[in-house]
């Protein structure tokens, strides 16, 4: 009876349901009673301890007007916990938003697209309030599930998916938005989260054909779309990479992996590798939306992705590598320290298990495995080119390290294995590309010693193509000006190349005093080799072309004259048959031209040369032709039509360049010994010298001839010495010649015969003989001890006896 007297009269209701009743009209089209509602909020505004019973009043509407499918009441109710939201201190809003969330899944939990969609409005706007006081307890994990499946929804209607699509898109945002500013409640990059969050994003970016054609210049800038008209903003997909973009911005370094890893999980479940220009733009969209502290996370997470996909067909993992090498320059700028040789490791492995894992496993799977291994290279020359000069130089460094037989020569001609060929071929390519990123100042800073003797080991390998990249690296560190693009073919007609000649600097003649015998005696050898094509002997008239351009030294000029001379001694030899033979002279001859113009006085005879050869023998002349006829023989040729090594030499004797080096000869085996007979040879100590006022140490000073140091001691002392004393120390210093003389050229048998019988031990042993034998010494307590009968017992008795911890003497080295 009392429950249904409160039922009719109102005046016995609390007051909070009465203004929470009288907000709602009797037709539910009329809208919420705007009169009424301020009444509600002043009401809640002035008590804010009936906040909660307000909110758990309203659920209860809201629950009885859904099944009775009053709509428009359950409008009215949402809007009316809008109002309250916004108008609400953030203090008090922990009381309230219980019921509010309860109210907002009780809507999405409805199949009415209207609800739904109401539903994320309201939560979209408790989103944007910020909280001043945590909540421990409330979590996301419904909202997260259901915005995530409203992202998937395929309504018959097409204008209705697109509007759950993109409330979904609007729902997680704001879950993202609320969870990220809530630091001690839930977290929303628990992996758990984040795998139905990535992939509705990409669903719905995946579903717009802009991502899977053709790259856009949006997807490069980081806020392009908040500029879009309030039309564009509606579409999914522009929504989908917003909050994609807000998403990875709030990610911190812990927390990337969480985004990524989904990523990368949804690109393999869709088969978006081979066809990557979606996979390219989503990275893009990362690595200018994450902090660029943390760009270098997601090329780590990429490369560990490709090592997982190891064995996949090479066209995946080719899909990779170019995502790889698109958004790898990014993050370059960013890698400092141990991450430039890691990654570039990292790469280099990856070429490594290429070759040697795969090779021989079919046309065309080698095919495709050369695509997969082109892109890595190419990655490498991105990332390599957004390095600094310095840490180019690093990585030129470490690739070459990287490369099978730079620590050693070839010894004649001895074939490695395919696949080492192979792998030797894709690093040097690999260090090439990197190469044409850097920008050579010095010679000193670009040609370490280690890096210079490793470059010139493998520039005398047995595989001609090999050599030829070999030589291609020379002229891309060597080129400063611009000149190996004009220098492809041997020509007579230099003054036409317009070749740009380099300033004479005290740092390159420094440079070649130090490291230019190593270049020319790699071209020496190269020149040697039978199995050489065009294309090598094209490669080293453009490096003796880019010497003689690039460094400006009276020197330079005449040990290259030097090597002209010794390669058309090697073409007239025989020593390589039909066309190399050929080519050589006709290199010999294109480079000699150059040679007269910058000696004046050699123009004479080396044009008189030409001319013969031009009258006689124009095979001998630039161009360079494939193939000669065999009557066409390189050894026996006149001497009219060759270059007269004595005439230069009588012709620069009255120059200032030094003649004299122009006779020094450079064996071609000096490396081959340097490098490979370390442990064998042996140093004759007369044979050191040490110049302690080297004119090569101090360019520009003129070498000061070695005084001896006479003091008034010295004539003192040999005044004094009588000839007898001189004589004694001539005698000893040739004692002491002998000696050292004998360890080391004797053998060890010999050294150990000539050593004399111990003097001292033999004298103690005299002695003892010559003193009388004790007397016998007996005692109760002791033991009776004999005398020593012989010198060597008498001798031992003055050595301490043996202890337990003393060891026994080797017997090899007792004589």
């Amino acid at each position: 009876m009392p429950i249904g007297c409160c039922g009719c009269c109102s005046a016995f209701r609390p007051r909070y349901k009465r203004l929470v009743d009288n907000i709602f009209p009797p037709i539910p089209e009329d809208g919420l009673v705007k009169a009424n509602m301020d009444k509600l909020m002043w009401y809640a505004m002035n008590s804010p301890d009936k906040l909660d019973r307000i909110g758990e009043y309203l659920a209860y509407r809201l629950y009885r007007d859904i099944n009775r499918r009053k709509t428009g009441y359950v409008i009215i109710s949402m809007d009316a916990l809008d109002q309250l939201l916004v108008s609400c201190h953030a203090n008090n809003l922990n009381l309230f938003v219980e019921s509010f969330l309860q109210m907002v899944q009780k809507l999405l939990e409805s199949t009415e697209p209207t609800l739904q969609l109401r539903a994320t409005q309201s939560f979209e706007k408790f989103a944007n309030i910020r909280e001043d006081t945590p909540s421990y307890h409330r979590r996301y994990d419904f909202l997260v599930s259901k915005f995530s499946s409203m992202c998937y929804s395929n309504d018959d209607c097409p204008d209705t998916s697109r509007q759950l699509r993109t409330a979904g898109i609007r729902g997680l945002q704001g879950v993202v938005r609320k969870t990220d500013w809530d630091n001690l409640g839930e977290s929303i990059w628990l992996p758990t989260h984040m795998e139905k969050i990535v992939p509705s994003l990409l669903y719905n970016m995946q579903s717009n054909t802009a991502y899977m054609e053709v790259p856009t210049q949006l997807a490069d800038s980081t806020d392009n779309h908040h500029n879009q008209s309030g039309e564009g903003e509606k579409e999914p997909h522009v929504l989908a990479e917003m909050c994609l973009r807000e998403l990875v911005s709030r990610a911190t370094y812990g927390k990337i992996h969480t985004v990524v890893k989904p990523l990368l999980i949804h690109l393999d479940h869709e088969s978006l590798w081979v066809n990557n220009t979606f996979a390219v733009q989503i990275f893009k969209i990362l690595m200018h939306s994450i902090q660029a502290q943390y760009s270098i996370t997601i090329i780590e997470l990429i490369m560990a992705h490709l090592n997982e996909k190891s064995i996949e067909p090479p066209q995946v993992r080719t899909g990779i590598a170019d995502v790889l090498s698109n958004v790898i320059p990014i993050a370059a700028g960013e890698c400092i320290g141990p991450s430039v040789i890691e990654i570039i490791n990292s790469l280099l492995e990856h070429i490594r298990s290429s070759v040697v894992g795969r090779s021989g496993v079919g046309v065309t799977k080698d095919e495709a495995e050369a695509v997969y291994q082109d892109t890595l290279i190419h990655a490498l020359g991105e990332y390599a080119n957004h390095l600094p000069d310095y840490q180019k130089i690093d990585s030129m460094v470490f690739i070459l390290n990287k490369v099978p037989g730079s620590d050693r020569v070839d010894e004649g001609g001895v074939a490695r294995p395919e696949a080492e060929v192979k792998l030797q071929h894709l690093l040097l390519k690999s260090l090439l590309k990197v190469g044409t990123k850097y920008t050579t100042e010095q010679y000193s800073k670009t040609f370490s010693q280690s890096f210079l003797v490793r470059l010139m080991r493998l520039s005398v390998s047995g595989d001609a193509e090999v050599r030829l990249t070999v030589q291609h690296i020379l002229h891309t560190l060597l080129d400063r000006h611009g000149n190996v693009h004009k220098l492809s073919t041997p020509t007579l007609e230099v003054t036409k190349l317009g070749l740009t000649l380099g300033k004479q600097v005290r740092q390159d003649v420094n440079f070649w005093k130090k490291c230019g015998n190593d270049i020319l005696l790699s071209v020496q050898e190269n020149c040697e080799l039978t199995n050489n094509t065009l294309g090598n002997i094209e490669a080293l008239y453009v490096t003796l072309m880019l010497l003689l351009a690039e460094i400006r030294s009276d020197d330079v000029i005449v040990d290259i004259l030097r090597v002209l001379f010794h390669i058309q001694g090697v073409a007239q030899s025989g020593g390589v048959g039909g066309a190399s033979g050929v080519w050589l002279h006709v290199v010999v001859a294109a480079v000699m031209m150059v040679v007269s113009l910058l000696v004046p006085t050699l123009k004479d005879h080396i044009t008189e040369v030409i001319k013969n050869r031009s009258d006689k023998s124009p095979h001998l002349l630039p161009q360079l032709q494939p193939q000669y006829d065999s009557s066409l023989s390189s050894a026996s040729i006149p001497e009219n039509l060759v270059f007269d090594n004595a005439k230069v030499l009588d012709l620069l004797s009255g120059t200032s360049l030094d003649e004299k080096r122009l006779t020094a000869s450079v064996s071609s085996m000096k490396r081959r010994h340097s490098t490979s007979q370390h442990s064998n040879s042996a140093m004759d100590i007369n044979t050191i010298s040490v110049d302690v006022d080297s004119a090569c140490s101090s360019p520009g000073l003129p070498r000061r001839p070695l005084e001896e140091e006479i003091t008034f001691e010295s004539l003192k002392k040999v005044l004094s010495e009588s000839p007898e004393q001189r004589r004694r120390a001539e005698v000893e210093e040739e004692q002491r010649r002998q000696v050292t003389q004998a360890f080391l050229t004797d053998p060890f048998e010999t050294v150990v015969a000539r050593i004399q019988p111990d003097a001292l031990h033999a004298k103690l042993a005299e002695i003892f003989s010559r003193l009388p034998p004790p007397p016998p010494v007996t005692s109760a307590s002791t033991t009776t001890t004999t005398p020593p009968t012989s010198c060597d017992s008498a001798a031992a008795m003055i050595v301490s006896p043996p202890t337990k911890y003393q060891l026994p003497y080797p017997d090899i080295f007792i004589y």
